[in-house]
């Protein structure tokens, strides 16, 4: 599932239409992406709309149009956005098309897990308000997260990591990275972590996201890697070594989610 950088990634695909009229909108009308979206609202307000702004946040997109018109966009796991040709045709997964003079700006999802939302106002709708501060933004702090650890105290330290609500746009890989860096054990539980591996754990959660944005959600025509140095190019197959140890990875599932850590490196506390 795309996380945070890639999010950001995708989102930039969308900026050569920024302050270009849209001519037409096509639509699957069954596709389930635009579960509980106003359709025919939404064709109708963004025919001969301009896009001025877009942003992203957790594992979210928001475009900003004329008109006061508002388009959330939710990728799912195989969410995609592209910006193709204007005769561009669509296809079976290209579930919304925005038409303009040079260019075709498409979201794209295979499995359909992804979403579209639709607001008018003079403001970001209130579904796109109530997403949690950023990692990044002063908000995060270490009094915040320590909160936040403690009511989840009997929790895995990896299952906690993937809750939006304090961690927005954390995913599976981004949370193994970070517990690798941070050498804790993904299931520790969170109530155990002393004050000073909260600290770290705090520090290297923005140190991840920050450097993410900068090389996976930097702007160009391919989805890059973070660098060998990193615990993710060799996190997702069997018999990768450790980057800090050179020891064998394990594998296993933890909270719902395959993780990855080093037994080596991040050992489990009492």
């Amino acid at each position: 599932m795309p996380e945070l950088a890639e999010v950001e990634f995708f989102r930039k695909r969308w900026n050569p239409g920024l302050g270009e009229k849209v001519s037409a909108v096509l639509v699957h009308p069954k596709a389930s992406v635009f579960r509980g979206c106003d359709i025919a609202l939404l064709e109708k307000t963004l025919t001969g709309t301009t896009p001025l702004s877009s942003e992203a946040a957790a594992k979210q997109m928001l475009f900003r149009f004329s008109n006061d018109a508002w388009l959330g966009l939710h990728l799912g796991m195989t969410g995609e956005l592209t910006a193709q040709s204007a005769d561009f045709a669509p296809r079976k997964h290209d579930h919304l098309v925005l038409r303009q003079g040079n260019r075709s700006l498409v979201f794209s999802d295979h499995r359909m897990f992804g979403r579209v939302q639709f607001a008018i106002g003079p403001t970001a709708p209130d579904w796109w308000a109530a997403i949690a501060p950023a990692i990044l933004s002063d908000s995060f702090t270490v009094e915040a997260v320590a909160t936040f650890l403690r009511r989840r105290a009997r929790s895995p330290i990896k299952a906690v990591l993937l809750t939006q609500e304090r961690f927005p746009g954390v995913g599976n890989w981004m949370a193994d990275e970070i517990l690798w860096r941070s050498a804790v054990h993904p299931k520790q539980p969170a109530g155990t972590l002393t004050s000073a591996r909260i600290k770290t754990l705090h520090r290297e959660g923005r140190w991840v996201c920050e450097h993410a944005l900068k090389s996976i959600g930097a702007e160009g025509p391919e989805l890059p890697d973070p660098p060998k140095t990193w615990l993710f190019p060799h996190r997702w197959e069997d018999g990768g070594l450790c980057p800090k140890t050179g020891v064998k990875l394990l594998r296993e599932e933890i909270g719902g989610r395959t993780t990855c850590w080093s037994p080596a490196w991040q050992k489990l506390q009492n």
